[in-house]
């Protein structure tokens, strides 16, 4: 019962803190920090001109959302594999060891 009560005080206080900002921010405009390190340079600078062009600009701003999102998850799912792949073998060694370590009789 307490791993139970666990996870959900573990769950709430996930939903809470994804939560807060869009109930403290709400109605306010985001922007990307891209448009806005562009006009901190056009400000300082006033004739820079970017070293390169995007290949492919994205058509809206909903494109670019997705392609950054896409990129987050494959990022993550790349970690996480890692990770579960150390603990894994993590896992089987220490089985290895405990299956294969000779018997103390006394």
């Amino acid at each position: 019962m307490q791993k139970l009560s666990t996870n959900i005080l573990l769950f709430s206080g996930a939903v809470i803190l994804s939560m807060a900002p869009i109930l403290m921010y709400q109605g306010k405009e985001f922007k990307a920090t891209d448009s806005l390190n562009i006009t901190a340079i056009e400000q300082v600078k006033p004739g820079y001109k970017p070293w390169f062009e995007p290949i492919l600009k994205p058509a809206g701003g909903e494109i670019e959302t997705f392609l950054f999102a896409t990129q987050a998850a494959i990022g993550s799912g790349v970690t996480c594999y890692i990770l579960g792949l150390y603990k894994g073998r993590t896992e089987r060694r220490k089985s290895d060891e405990t299956v294969t370590a000779p018997e103390h009789r006394d």
